[in-house]
């Protein structure tokens, strides 16, 4: 299949002030649609051709090759659609039951999590993502830093909710601050409704069955 570009379920102005209209502009039109474009261009032709983006992701990850070179697109391709519905306009605060409790039983305090978060984030070497992840069939939720498009299908985690450390994603609001601009997504534009529905949805099944933007 065609993988056409998800687009924003906000307005790119919404955000302000953790993230302007600029670096969404940047961002989802430009850096996100390019890893869209390469991968329809890589699996024409290939047994994944019609397959859906997360099989695609879980077939080529550890892969080598022109496979390595599918896995990168694919796997952008679904982090980015996962960051976009990981944000919301009035977001952040403290996050709604049963989130807040799941959080606090796996960090002691929805601040722990916070600082523990960020701390993870900096500590990431170069670009990659930090992931908030749980085992599938259920238990305690932790943190997860991945490098480069690597992400959470690839490692039998359910991802639950995730911050890009890219520096493209916070190079023009904070420069090299990336523990500011963390923090300010956690705190002001962070979708714990979404992560509460995928708490459902891990519940029930495999809520990463679907492309993050069905």
């Amino acid at each position: 299949m065609a993988f056409a570009p998800m687009p924003l379920p906000f307005p790119k102005d919404s955000l302000a002030p953790a993230m302007g209209a600029q670096t969404l502009e940047y961002h989802h039109d430009k850096h996100y649609a390019a890893y869209t474009r390469r991968l329809n261009e890589l699996i024409a032709g290939t047994a994944h051709e019609h397959a859906e983006l997360t099989a695609i992701v879980r077939a080529t990850a550890g892969a080598s090759g022109q496979e390595a070179k599918i896995f990168n697109n694919a796997a952008q391709t679904w982090n980015h659609e996962f960051f976009w519905q990981s944000l919301a306009p009035n977001g952040g605060g403290t996050p709604p039951e049963p989130v807040l409790t799941r959080l606090a039983g796996a960090f002691q305090s929805f601040e722990t999590f916070v600082n523990a978060f960020v701390a993870a984030s900096v500590e990431e070497f170069g670009s990659g993502w930090a992931w908030l992840v749980m085992p599938h069939g259920g238990g305690t939720l932790r943190i997860l830093t991945t490098h480069d498009a690597d992400n959470p299908l690839a490692h039998g985690l359910v991802p639950l909710w995730t911050c890009d450390l890219w520096e493209h994603a916070y190079c023009l609001e904070y420069q090299h601050e990336r523990a500011r601009f963390v923090r300010a997504v956690i705190e002001t534009v962070a979708n714990w409704q979404n992560v509460g529905r995928l708490l459902v949805l891990a519940a029930e099944d495999d809520g990463t069955l679907r492309r993050p933007a069905d």
